[in-house]
């Protein structure tokens, strides 16, 4: 389980957090029912927002919760978790996205993938996911060519950009993708009105993953010699936290916009984690206006291209990580991650594929922080975050 909005259970308090495992579990148990066990491994804390943004549109209609059996991350108990057609798209879009991050793997020849028959087993797995995300896709109304289409350009952008390229060029196919499936919760809940505001909202917030994944990996990027955004860009911390803190306005006013039945959950993680996953990538609660040193070649250096590159970038595409793990080391570390309970219970964990730390649902919670925001409990947008 991955990705960038992942709060702390005690600031959710009961009631949210309930509803936030609903649509985790909900997220988990949709990928068992329609592509079998093994998909599990592609849920992801991201992905659950697909499915908190149909049913905050929608409201609570009949059939939009059922009662799982007991599951090891809930303490072998039962629950209510989210099914329906958001839980479903949340899916499709998980399975698309593992797709291609598996065939990223196997085109960087990383871990055991290196070997052939692994390399093979991996890209039919690829195949498969990809195949199931777009017929689950297909099913909710949902094309997922715009995300393939997305994927496939993000690797030629990446192999021309060099020192000078915009960052903004290079995040453009992330926020793409996630502008389309944020959008297409407001069709499922029946709210064609709220499909333009939350296309911006989930541009930017595709924009914000992309700088904060790019931000937490740039140290073991360049121990490895990876390719990295910021360093192949030459963007210095202080633009991509300016470019992070617009972001969160613009998803800020974004949700104004939009209409929700009941959108304290969507406001909690999109207003309020999200800024802490800022904060934390980052690595403190600074404005990022102060003066910083940018990375990449000094100003008037001009880094010798690459054949067949116009932008100048040494590497000319993204060389393996040795620092991370292949694939099925990855999903081995995954089920072990997930079978010991750290993700909930750990103050820190490893990432089973990036090895980055991750906090667990219950680490760093200094819950003191949001005691002057009782308002979330009980309304759908409050002042003290600007929003």
């Amino acid at each position: 389980m991955f990705g960038i909005v992942r709060p702390c259970s005690h600031r959710l308090g009961e009631g949210l957090r309930a509803q936030w495992m609903a649509h985790l579990c909900g997220l988990c148990l949709a990928l068992r029912r329609d592509h079998g066990q093994f998909a599990r491994v592609v849920t992801n804390y991201d992905g659950l927002l697909i499915s908190v943004l149909a049913e905050a549109q929608a409201g609570p209609v009949e059939g939009s919760r059922r009662t799982a059996g007991p599951c090891a991350l809930r303490g072998m108990r039962t629950a209510s978790v989210a099914q329906g057609e958001g839980a479903r798209l949340a899916a499709a879009v998980s399975l698309i996205l593992a797709s291609a991050k598996v065939r990223d793997h196997v085109a960087d020849r990383d871990g055991l993938l290196a070997r052939r028959p692994v390399a093979l087993a991996a890209r039919r797995v690829a195949a498969s996911w990809g195949k199931a995300g777009a017929h689950s896709g297909a099913a909710v109304g949902f094309d997922t060519a715009v995300l393939v289409d997305a994927v496939e350009r993000q690797t030629g952008i990446e192999a021309l950009a060099g020192y000078g390229t915009p960052l903004l060029t290079v995040t453009e196919p992330t926020e793409t993708a996630t502008a389309a499936a944020f959008a297409h919760t407001a069709v499922l809940a029946g709210r064609p009105g709220n499909a333009d505001p939350l296309a911006e909202a989930g541009r930017l917030f595709g924009r914000l993953a992309h700088l904060l994944d790019a931000v937490e990996d740039r140290e073991a990027d360049a121990r490895s010699g990876a390719w990295n955004p910021l360093t192949a860009t030459g963007t210095s911390l202080t633009e991509a936290r300016r470019l992070a803190d617009d972001a969160l306005h613009g998803i800020r006013l974004a949700l104004r916009e939009a209409e929700f039945t009941d959108g304290r959950l969507v406001h909690l993680l999109l207003a309020h984690e999200l800024s802490r996953s800022v904060d934390r990538a980052f690595g403190g609660h600074s404005c990022g206006h102060a003066p910083e040193a940018s990375f990449g070649p000094p100003p008037g250096h001009q880094a010798p291209p690459a054949p067949g590159n116009p932008y100048g970038n040494p590497f000319g595409g993204e060389p393996p990580r040795p620092d991370k793990r292949g694939f099925w080391a990855g999903c081995a570390a995954a089920l072990g991650v997930c079978c010991t309970c750290k993700v909930c219970c750990a103050d820190e964990y490893e990432g089973p594929w990036s090895r980055k730390k991750r906090e667990g649902w219950c680490g760093d919670c200094d819950c003191s922080c949001c005691e002057a925001c009782q308002c979330c409990e009980c309304c759908e947008c409050c002042s003290c975050c600007d929003c």
